[in-house]
């Protein structure tokens, strides 16, 4: 099991597909990671060298946002708009949908799961 930005890849999975469990990389990201090191994507994790993985450590150390990082930045970004107590901002702080999603109905993932209000009836 090779382990890269901190998270244990699965051993038995396509190079591009075990790339996505890291945080930060999508499909996408990990094709291109592929193709910049000249892995075939067919390749499963267990099949590379030790070279190999350390070249895929390497890269996405130097080119790519990942886990901690990542999180931490995002973070801050949320962060940053509840400081400014813009719309956003106090979205985020209401625990609302930030994008314009409707609110009558549905949004229950982020504002949790549906309170009775007494008398409400009719």
């Amino acid at each position: 099991m090779a382990r890269i930005a901190g998270v244990n890849i699965p051993s038995n999975k396509r190079v591009v597909v075990a790339l996505t469990y890291i945080h930060g990389i999508g499909a996408r990201s990990a094709k291109d990671i592929a193709k910049k090191l000249g892995i075939d994507e067919g390749r499963r994790v267990q099949d590379l060298t030790d070279q190999e993985v350390l070249h895929i450590r390497e890269t996405i150390d130097a080119d790519y946002p990942v886990e901690g990082d990542l999180r931490r930045e995002t973070a801050m970004n949320i962060k940053r708009l509840m400081d400014l107590a813009c719309y956003r901002g106090l979205r985020h702080r209401k625990g609302l949908p930030v994008r314009g999603q409707r609110t009558h109905t549905n949004a229950r993932t982020r504002k949790g799961k549906a309170k009775p209000i007494a008398g409400k009836k009719k």
